[in-house]
C-alpha cells in the first residue's frame, strides 16, 4: 500500500506530520512525504527505507507586504503558485489509496491533491492542526475578503473528503457545529517515544555540560526550556514584561535578608525563526541579574536530550483559533518535565491541568510570580514543583505511537 502525507510547510519543522509518515511506515506502508524545503529532518525519517521525501521551495512574496490588503492579496499570489509547485510534485508519484493532509493550508493542497488522485480512488484525510482563516484574520483583520472566502473553502474541503482528523475535543466540537462534520476523529499530540523522563543525577549532569555550551552560568542554576517556531502566535512581549518584574521582586527578596541568593534562571529559547533576532534585541536590553536568555537551533537528535535536562517548560503559544494545542507541551510531557503555559482557553486545559502537571498564566506579573514561587527554594525542588513533575510523567501515557494505532490507524488505513 501507497500514501502521500503533506504538509505545505518546513517538513523540518512539521513534527506531527512526521510522526504520521513514521507510523504509517511502521504499519508497512510506503510512504511518500511532500513539503516544503528548509530545516534538515531527524534521521528517523531520511533513513526509513519505507519513507521517500520530496520537498519544494515555498512561495514567500505574501512576508514581505505589512498592510493587511496587500498581504491578502499576496497570500492568494503565494497560494496559486504553490498549487503550480505541488502538482508538478504529485503528478510524479505513483498513485496512493491514501493521501494525509494538514490544515493550515487545505487550499492549494486539497484541490490539488483531488485533481491529481481523487479520481484515480485515492481516500482524502485532513488532520486539523488549526483553522487557516483565524490566522489569516489575525494578521490582515476579520473582515477582510480573502478572510470569508478562506473560512468557506476550509469548509467545503471539510464536508468532502473522506475523513477528518483533528488535535482537540474542542475543535472537534467547533467543526460539528459550525462546518457540519458528523465525526470528526481526535488524534491528540502526544510524545513520541523519543522522549523519556531522565533520572536526576544524569539530567543534572547534562544540563551542567549544557550551560557551558551556550555560556549560561554552572553552578546550581535552574533550566527553563521554551520549545518555539518564533511565529506570530507566539507572545514573547509577555516574557519581556514577567523578566523585569522578576528581577524586581528577587532584588526586593534578597535585600529582605543577608545572605539570600535567588537561583540563576537560564531560559532556553529553541528553534528558529523570523522573530527571534528582534526578541533577542529587546531580551538584550533588559536589566537582568538572574534571568538569563539563550536562544539556540537543536539538532533534532538532540532536541529531546535537552528536553529531558529542563526543571520547567515553558509555553508561549496563543492560539490564534483557541481550538488547538501545541505539540511542544507534549514533548515535555513525555520527557516528565511540567509546563507553565499562557493560557487561552479551554482547549488548552484539556491537556494541562492546573496545578496537576503545569501551571496557567495570562500576565507578565502572573508568570513572573509563578516562576519565583517554584525556584525559591532551588536546587531543594519545593513539593510544587515535585508535585508538577509527577503529574507530568503521568501526563506522557499514552504515547505518540500507541495514540496513533488507536485513534488514527482505524480512519487511515481501515481496511487493516
Amino acid at each position: 500500500m501507497r500514501a502521500v502525507v503533506i504538509a505545505l510547510a518546513d517538513l523540518g519543522k512539521s513534527a506531527r506530520m512526521q510522526y504520521h509518515a513514521r507510523a504509517l511506515s511502521a504499519s508497512g506502508v510506503q510512504v511518500d512525504f511532500v513539503g516544503f524545503n528548509g530545516t534538515a529532518l531527524p534521521r528517523a525519517i531520511t533513513d526509513d527505507p519505507n519513507i521517500t521525501v520530496h520537498r519544494f521551495a515555498n512561495s514567500l512574496t505574501r512576508h514581505r507586504q505589512t498592510n493587511g490588503t496587500t498581504y491578502g492579496i499576496a497570500a492568494v499570489y503565494d497560494t496559486l503558485r504553490l498549487g503550480v509547485r505541488l502538482w508538478r510534485v504529485l503528478r510524479h508519484l505513483a498513485v496512493p489509496a491514501l493521501v494525509l493532509t494538514q490544515n493550515p493550508l487545505a487550499f492549494p493542497t486539497v484541490p490539488v491533491a483531488r485533481y491529481v488522485f481523487g479520481r484515480k480512488g485515492a481516500r482524502l484525510v485532513i488532520d486539523w492542526h488549526n483553522l487557516g482563516f483565524t490566522i489569516l484574520r489575525q494578521r490582515v483583520g476579520r473582515w477582510q475578503p480573502t478572510v470569508r472566502l478562506l473560512r468557506w473553502y476550509e469548509r467545503r474541503c471539510a464536508r468532502r473528503v473522506d475523513a477528518n482528523i483533528c488535535v482537540s475535543r474542542g475543535m472537534a466540537a467547533w467543526l460539528q457545529t459550525r462546518f457540519s462534520i458528523p465525526r470528526p476523529t481526535v488524534l491528540y499530540d502526544r510524545p513520541a517515544s523519543v522522549f523519556a523522563p531522565i533520572e536526576r543525577t544524569e539530567r543534572e549532569r547534562f544540563k551542567q555540560t549544557l550551560f557551558g555550551r551556550i555560556g549560561a552560568p554552572l553552578t546550581g542554576n535552574a533550566l527553563i526550556v521554551c520549545p518555539t517556531s518564533w511565529t506570530d502566535d507566539e507572545d514573547f512581549d509577555l516574557v519581556v514584561d514577567a523578566v523585569y518584574r522578576l528581577e524586581d521582586r528577587i532584588r526586593g527578596w534578597e535585600a529582605a535578608a543577608a545572605g539570600r541568593r535567588f537561583t540563576d534562571l537560564v531560559i532556553l529559547v529553541t528553534g528558529d525563526g523570523n522573530r527571534r533576532k528582534r526578541f533577542e534585541r529587546l531580551f538584550a536590553g533588559l536589566p537582568a541579574r538572574r534571568v538569563h536568555l539563550r536562544t539556540r537551533w537543536l539538532e533534532p537528535e538532540e532536541y529531546p536530550r535537552v528536553v529531558g535536562s529542563a526543571d520547567l517548560g515553558l509555553c508561549l503559544h496563543r492560539s490564534a483559533s483557541g481550538l488547538d494545542i501545541p505539540i511542544k507541551v507534549a514533548d515535555l510531557f513525555g520527557a516528565g518535565v511540567p509546563v507553565c503555559a499562557l493560557d487561552y482557553g479551554a482547549c488548552l486545559a484539556e491537556r494541562v491541568r492546573h496545578g496537576d502537571n503545569g501551571l496557567l498564566f495570562s500576565t507578565g506579573r502572573q508568570l513572573a510570580d509563578v516562576l519565583f514561587d517554584l525556584f525559591e527554594t532551588f536546587p531543594r525542588e519545593p513539593a510544587s514543583l515535585d508535585r508538577l513533575r509527577a503529574g507530568a510523567r503521568r501526563s506522557a501515557h499514552p504515547t505518540w505511537e500507541a495514540g496513533w494505532m488507536n485513534e488514527a490507524k482505524p480512519v487511515l488505513l481501515p481496511s487493516r
